[in-house]
């Protein structure tokens, strides 16, 4: 979902693909952070098609009750991951504090809040099917 709600005809991150992936075991590195500290996110990805393919772990980041505006989520990390048919592979991917962080003109500098934030996974901006919180203080 975007600011504007509307439905975007090509997602980002949406590609055509002969074989199909299922994402899964997303896991963070601790529940709760101090701002500034990074946070190591694990999942699974697997080739459920019959041939080998190519597909894009994303993790997006979205403020749950955030004091500026801001989108619903924005992309923060992402890796390009191959596998064989039937081939399960875990993805590491490491969000840093500018991950949580926004622009403020106020202070001249990035800020990060404190509060929950939503980590988003999967393989477009519109196909997001795994999710886990994380408590920034």
């Amino acid at each position: 979902m975007n600011t504007q709600h509307t439905t975007p005809r090509f997602p980002f991150g949406f590609g055509l693909s002969y074989t199909t992936f299922n994402f899964s075991n997303l896991a963070l590195s601790q529940p709760s952070l101090k701002a500034g500290d990074p946070l190591t996110v694990t999942l699974t990805v697997q080739n459920t098609g019959s041939v080998e393919g190519a597909t894009v772990a994303q993790l997006y980041v979205g403020e749950q009750s955030p004091k500026v505006a801001r989108p619903a989520y924005e992309l923060k990390a992402f890796q390009k991951v191959t596998l064989k048919p039937g081939e399960s592979k875990t993805v590491s991917l490491t969000l840093d504090s500018r991950s949580f962080a926004y622009w403020s003109n106020e202070k001249k500098n990035w800020q990060v809040d404190s509060g929950r934030f939503t980590i988003f996974a999967g393989d477009s901006s519109e196909h997001l099917p795994l999710k886990q919180e994380v408590n920034i203080h």
